[in-house]
């Protein structure tokens, strides 16, 4: 069971991001290009031509003032009942706070295993997405039948720093109506305010962690 103060913690980012959540169709033009240059707007990546018929696009970037192979780990291990997402843990990690430090057993990484998006359902095809592909400190695919969620990360423009990319591609599949509203109302209220949360919590776990060493 969460600690009080975690769930109080946890409540009160929830609370905070409500607005966003509310208001995030309204300036979805450029929510989805949140901290991305025009450059990285416009870069082909791998898993682009996985969902050409794409309703949900978005490239979001993030500096991080710690190198690639400090942030690599920290993205490895994401998932429910793995480290969690860093974001709103009420939400999407059953109110179990993220976690803050490395975790060795989940730094093993292979094609094909689950990112289990629910921590309260086994992961299915529907329900959580697979490592498509990757290559170690450079970049990361996860992949669903209707959707894709790739990261990278480069060198940035200081030393030890990392720019953080990362695009998310999303299919309405009609054919099913109740899948196609759930995903609907999930990435175009909810997608914003947890991806920009995610990837702060990233920066600032990379960056502790480097102030550490």
């Amino acid at each position: 069971m969460p600690k009080v103060d975690d769930l109080r913690h946890e409540v009160g980012t929830v609370l905070h991001d409500i607005p966003t959540f509310a208001t995030a169709p309204l300036y979805r033009r450029w929510h989805r290009h949140w901290g991305a240059t025009q450059r990285e707007i416009a870069a082909d990546l791998p898993g682009d031509d996985a969902v050409p018929h794409a309703q949900f696009r978005a490239t979001r970037a993030i500096t991080v003032n710690a190198p690639p192979e400090a942030v690599w780990p920290w993205l490895v291990q994401v998932g429910s009942g793995r480290a969690g997402w860093y974001s709103n843990d009420l939400l999407d990690n059953a109110g179990h706070p993220s976690a803050t430090a490395i975790l060795p057993e989940f730094q093993t990484l292979t094609i094909g295993q689950w990112v289990p998006m629910s921590p309260t359902k086994a992961p299915t095809e529907r329900n959580a997405f697979r490592v498509e592909a990757f290559s170690e400190d450079e970049w990361l695919l996860w992949k669903k039948p209707d959707s894709t969620w790739f990261w990278r990360l480069t060198q940035g423009e200081e030393p030890r720093s990392t720019r953080l990319v990362t695009r998310m591609r999303a299919a309405y599949n009609w054919a099913h109506p109740l899948d196609a509203i759930t995903a609907l109302v999930l990435m175009e209220f909810g997608d914003f305010a947890m991806c920009r949360r995610m990837m702060q919590g990233i920066k600032a776990r990379a960056e502790d962690l480097e102030l550490v060493t």
